[in-house]
């Protein structure tokens, strides 16, 4: 039997409902010319979102991805621990799918492959798209944020000094894919110069 040392270069990505569908697309888009081999996972609402907020089609942003899974396929091999990836990014991620993570609910394909991404102790990062925050939603993301998973909100950065929109989300989207361990070339803190 062969023994192999490293994880597969894998890594799921899950979108859902809520606004901010462009850093999902843009984190497919930075992996294509990577050796990262990407599984998506979009829910019917986030393909709602995204074709409101962008104008791309369900097939234009599922060609982006190595493989596609059916949000309702709880038999995709994601839904197994023993498939083994380096983690997973939610992107965006509502906060209905912020509470069901919290509380283990998988009877949705991203929800499930979040649970047994935790359950692995693999690298799992939420980008939760919501304002203001209720105390509901922030004690989800205590509650996740104590299993070690990574509650990255998509922030904009404005030390880079952006001169796009387009920018800010690939910055956005380079960050995320920091803690996952794909360090892709970005502009980045070098300190204050006096």
């Amino acid at each position: 039997m062969a023994i192999t040392s490293s994880v597969p270069r894998r890594l799921i990505v899950g979108m859902t409902g809520a606004s901010g569908s462009i850093y999902g697309i843009r984190l497919l888009e930075l992996l294509r010319d990577t050796d990262v081999e990407t599984h998506l996972i979009m829910s019917k609402w986030a393909v709602r979102t995204m074709m409101h907020e962008t104008g791309r089609t369900k097939d234009e942003v599922e060609a982006l991805a190595s493989v596609v899974h059916h949000p309702g396929d709880q038999g995709a091999a994601i839904s197994s621990g023993s498939f083994q990836t380096m983690g997973m990014i939610v992107a965006p991620c509502s906060v209905k799918s912020l509470a069901a993570i919290a509380t283990g609910l998988g009877d949705h394909l991203v929800h499930r492959a979040a649970d047994v991404v935790l359950k692995e102790r693999r690298r799992l990062v939420l980008a939760v798209r919501e304002a203001p925050l209720s105390e509901i939603h922030l004690e989800n993301m205590l509650k996740l944020a104590r299993m070690g998973v990574v509650i990255s909100p998509p922030m904009p950065a404005f030390y880079q000094k952006p001169q796009s929109l387009d920018e800010m989300v690939t910055y956005t989207a380079i960050r995320l894919l920091d803690q996952v361990g794909v360090t892709l070339e970005a502009q980045r803190w070098q300190g204050k110069m006096d």
